[in-house]
């Protein structure tokens, strides 16, 4: 399953949606379109890393910038409980909204050329337990 892009603000050049999901509302884990699923925990460190550190999104994993980050939340079973949510009311993971500065790329999204976020990183691979 990939992580769509939900919403967007056409006026702002805004989109929105699941940067990442680690369980479903379920509590299953979800499976990437590579196989893998992330640990939420290594998920939630990941974002606040991303937040300290870079903030900007590239168009298909480039160097250049295309955007910047202005919204992110991360989903935990403990955040649910704290807003008085059922544990199954959202998926575990990534809640992000970037602005496009590039025209063009927003453009895309637009036309559904590009559907859905794709994050970068790196982590070692390991066996299921």
């Amino acid at each position: 399953m990939a992580d769509p892009i939900v919403k967007t603000d056409d006026v702002r050049q805004l989109v929105f949606g699941w940067a990442s999901v680690a369980l479903n509302k379920d509590g299953s884990p979800l499976i990437d379109l590579h196989g893998d699923q992330i640990d939420p925990q290594d998920l939630e460190d990941a974002a606040y890393e991303f937040v300290l550190k870079f903030r900007d999104m590239n168009e298909r994993h480039a160097v250049e910038s295309k955007g910047q980050l202005v919204e992110s939340f991360v989903v935990t079973p403990d955040k649910l409980e704290k807003m008085g949510l059922s544990p199954d009311s959202l998926p575990i993971g990534w809640w992000t909204g970037f602005y496009v500065s590039d025209r063009a790329v927003f453009e895309r999204v637009q036309s559904g050329e590009y559907t859905m976020f794709s994050i970068e990183g790196s982590a070692e691979r390991v066996a299921a337990e």
